[in-house]
């Protein structure tokens, strides 16, 4: 899928479900995360056809650790790359895709036209807490002059409200996230980021959501619904 807003634009982006790759069940078929079961060349192919389908030269993932670390990419790499410790990924380099893998975590896409620079931030609930989109908006600013009202930014599918129940949510988020509990122990994380994307001081017209529960979609990955399972891609890259 890609967002209409953000299209046009001097970017290529898109959200990848997990149709049409080379995987085997029960990470078919378009799985682009290694270390789950499924083999390495099945992986590359479908990292491949991405780098493809978007016209980008290459590939740039995180080695996601559910963290607030934001890597600024200011030099080409000599080939695909995968940056360690990192869950949000920002580039000024045209040619290179910013790929986050996900099973029920948001992707957030940022795209600032003024400076043509672009970003992607991993948000499970983890990064919510650490409030790694507002991190991900400030290392805009001090790597490429952003001015927060300048970005757009799209929220990816994800786990939504309808099936994000944390029945610990008293020990694992702050009492200041108690407010998005739509119901007893379920939670509106797609609202909690386009509030924290409006905190961080993005406009409200500029602000995009899918609005699509990857446990309730088959068509997407979701760890929620079937524990062993692949990685959905979110990418976005700056035209050449």
């Amino acid at each position: 899928m890609v967002f209409p807003p953000l299209s046009g634009t001097g970017i290529v982006h898109g959200v990848f479900d997990r149709r049409g790759g080379t995987s085997a069940p029960p990470w078919d078929s378009m799985n682009v995360g290694f270390g789950l079961g499924d083999g390495d060349e099945n992986v590359r192919e479908n990292r491949n056809r991405i780098k493809r389908a978007l016209g980008l030269e290459k590939l740039v993932s995180a080695k996601q650790v559910h963290g607030s670390t934001v890597y600024a990419l200011t030099g080409e790499p000599p080939a695909d790359l995968a940056v360690a410790g990192c869950d949000g990924l920002l580039t000024d380099i045209p040619g290179l895709g910013l790929m986050i893998q996900q099973a029920d975590c948001q992707a957030v896409l940022l795209h600032d036209h003024r400076q043509k620079a672009v970003g992607i931030v991993h948000v499970g609930w983890r990064g919510t807490v650490h409030d790694i989109i507002n991190k991900s908006v400030l290392a805009m600013q001090e790597a490429f002059g952003t001015r927060p009202a300048d970005l757009k930014a799209a929220i990816s599918p994800s786990l939504g409200p309808c099936c994000a129940e944390f029945i610990h949510y008293q020990s694992e988020l702050p009492a200041a996230l108690h407010a998005y509990q739509v119901r007893p122990n379920y939670f509106d994380f797609w609202a909690i980021s386009w509030d924290q994307l409006l905190a961080a001081g993005l406009r409200q017209e500029r602000i995009w959501s899918a609005g699509i529960c990857t446990a309730c979609t088959p068509s997407y990955f979701s760890y929620r619904r079937d524990k062993t399972t692949g990685r959905f891609a979110s990418v976005i890259g700056l035209c050449t």
